[in-house]
């Protein structure tokens, strides 16, 4: 039995959820698998037809499918436009997250211009800096530090040890994973060559952060706040773990990033974006809606038109990538001598 002996009739779920049943309604499920590893008291789904071959053999008690696939597993089925999407809405049911205790820890620092709703929680060892606001329903996790002029919005989660540095603003609902830091110091400097020496000068990053509704940071994202405009997140932006927010980027609603990926300074991403893992941004440049950049990607310049884009070459054996590396840089040489003209780029 899964660890919250969660249980749930196939005809519930198909209720619940407004899905097609077919088979038994009483059968119970109390818990998910894989097509290959679930048994007969767990809900699987195929939504990627490659694994199509696995539904005939599966073990699982209840398979969420598209109607084409129904007849195609032996045991009970429930039919979605979009298994995918199913499966994860009836997964939440068997990994239900546990309720805070409104309430600030006697362990927890708070400032005395801060301000916390007694309906939020305040785990122990958590830091809240002055004129800082935590909303009702908020749940501040264990070790989180929220510095100056920081907002947090109703119904928002920072698990545990996430920073918030400064001028940082959460919406409603916004998920933060541990160790994400938001709000810290945008790589803003500037070579003084007025000496004998040249150096350095860094430049103040003077604006904050702002995050929109319903948005999920990853664990040990970083995210900048502005030099001088607000580093902005619309609604429903999605960031896997370990991702880089330049200062002053903006981010359009219901993009989401795979992890390590780089957004460098300025950059504008449109509205439902996709971002694969480690693909590098570079900075003032604009990418549209609907745009998806593939995994290891660099993106050296804007992208006006919607569609799918990559960069970057194809793993191979080591000889063959040594022998077209030699060949790519031949590449110039080869174009001119055959008379096409260098293509200026932005």
């Amino acid at each position: 039995m899964p660890r919250h002996a969660v249980q749930v009739s196939a005809g519930e779920i198909a209720e619940r959820f407004g899905l097609s049943l077919r088979g038994d309604a009483t059968r119970m499920i109390d818990g998910v698998g894989t097509l290959g590893g679930a048994g007969p008291t767990q809900l699987s789904f195929l939504a990627n037809p490659k694994y199509r071959g696995q539904l005939p053999a599966s073990r699982a008690g209840l398979v969420v499918v598209r109607a084409g696939d129904a007849d195609a597993h032996a045991g009970d089925v429930l039919v979605a436009a979009d298994p995918y999407v199913a499966y994860a809405r009836i997964a939440a049911l068997f990994e239900p997250a546990a309720a805070a205790t409104p309430g600030t820890h006697p362990t927890a620092v708070v400032h005395p211009d801060a301000r916390v709703d007694p309906r939020a929680a305040v785990g122990p060892l958590a830091c809240i800096g002055a004129r800082s606001r935590i909303a009702a329903g908020a749940s501040i996790g264990p070790g989180c530090v929220i510095g100056e002029d920081c907002v947090v919005g109703p119904g928002c989660t920072l698990v545990a040890r996430v920073t918030l540095v400064r001028r940082v603003v959460l919406g409603e609902r916004v998920l933060v994973h541990p160790g994400a830091v938001l709000g810290a110091d945008g790589f803003g400097i500037a070579l003084d060559r007025s000496g004998d020496e040249p150096h350095w000068i860094k430049v103040p990053q003077l604006g904050g952060v702002r995050i929109g509704d319903d948005c999920e940071i990853g664990a040990n994202t970083t995210i900048d706040r502005g030099a001088l405009e607000d580093t902005v997140l619309e609604h429903d932006v999605r960031l896997d773990n370990q991702i880089q927010i330049a200062h002053n980027v903006r981010i359009g609603a219901h993009t989401a990033m795979a992890g390590c990926v780089a957004v460098a300074g300025s950059a504008s991403i449109g509205r439902y974006c996709m971002i694969g893992g480690a693909a590098g941004i570079a900075g003032h440049l604009e990418i549209c809606d609907r745009v998806v950049v593939t995994a290891m990607t660099l993106v050296t310049h804007s992208i006006r038109e919607p569609g799918e884009y990559s960069s970057g070459t194809p793993l191979m054996d080591s000889r063959s990538w040594r022998r077209n590396a030699v060949r790519f840089k031949q590449l110039d040489a080869l174009a001119r001598r055959v008379g096409t003209p260098p293509k200026e780029t932005e």
